[in-house]
């Protein structure tokens, strides 16, 4: 790959981060720093090769690709396209994943992917008014937002959420599962350990047939039912054991308790020790 400026057409503008411009040969070197660049073809076509995969794109099409790995471009007929350079932490602040999507073609002609093209190619032409320090770093949050939103309707993206999910719900079930004795154990804390919003989190446990905060109870209650019946430490208050995993009314926990397993406590602690004589109890 060369570096020649000569490729480019008009002066790179640099907008909140970002590094635009027009290219119209082929073989234009890729950003040198760890960086991701975004391709938006202008006029005639171009390949873009990159993970063994190429991007064949026309007018309106669009691809991203990586400063990280071996890129090829090249153009049976002149033609013309913006890139765009985005540093490596801004990009996957936007889009989660970038790397599953490089070198994949988008269709710029319909959908959330004509927007974002539509708006790239009026940024451009606007690119004198975006000289403006203030004006440029909005133009540049917009821009990345688009872009992310535009990614989301491909395969690759739609496979790497399903993939985000499970890892997402994984790490958060671990971190429940490791802080079940902590009071204060919330939807809000777990969402702020994991590093994600609260809404994010409840979003997560959509599909699920309870929410974080039944989750969590569900796994409280569990646990002491394991606790009030373990040999070593029957001698243990039922008040000790729910202060332990949280609880800090004796009366809710009761209530809960009963809800989930049909039996108060005590009830369930006595029925370990004598299930004939309780199942009798029961039935009498």
């Amino acid at each position: 790959m060369t570096s020649s400026e000569d490729n480019l057409t008009g002066e790179p503008l640099q907008a909140g981060g970002l590094r635009m411009l027009e290219v119209r040969a082929p073989n234009t070197a890729a950003p040198a720093d760890p960086a991701f660049f975004f391709i938006l073809q202008l006029e005639g076509n171009s390949i873009h090769r990159q993970e063994e995969r190429d991007a064949k794109l026309t007018p309106g099409d669009f691809t991203l690709c990586g400063s990280r790995r071996p890129y090829e471009v090249s153009q049976a007929v002149p033609g013309r396209f913006l890139r765009i350079d985005i540093p490596d932490d801004l990009m996957r602040r936007h889009l989660t994943s970038p790397d599953d999507v490089v070198a994949v073609r988008v269709s710029g002609t319909r959908g959330m992917p004509a927007v974002l093209s539509g708006f790239i190619r009026n940024f451009w032409a606007a690119r004198l008014e975006a000289r403006d320090p203030a004006v440029a770093l909005r133009m540049s949050y917009t821009l990345l937002d688009l872009i992310a939103a535009a990614y989301s309707v491909t395969p690759q993206a739609r496979q790497e959420r399903s993939t985000l999910v499970a890892a997402h719900r994984t790490r958060i079930m671990g971190y429940i599962e490791a802080h079940l004795r902590d009071p204060h154990l919330s939807p809000t804390t777990v969402a702020q350990a994991c590093k994600i919003t609260a809404r994010y989190l409840h979003h997560l446990f959509t599909a699920e047939s309870e929410t974080v905060t039944q989750y969590i109870q569900r796994r409280r209650l569990e646990e002491c039912a394991r606790v009030l019946i373990a040999a070593p430490v029957r001698a243990r208050l039922v008040t000790e054991i729910a202060f332990d995993y949280g609880f800090n009314s004796l009366t809710h926990f009761g209530r809960v308790f009963r809800n989930q397993f049909g039996l108060t406590p005590s009830e369930y602690r006595r029925a370990a020790k004598d299930p004939v004589k309780s199942h009798a109890d029961a039935n009498a």
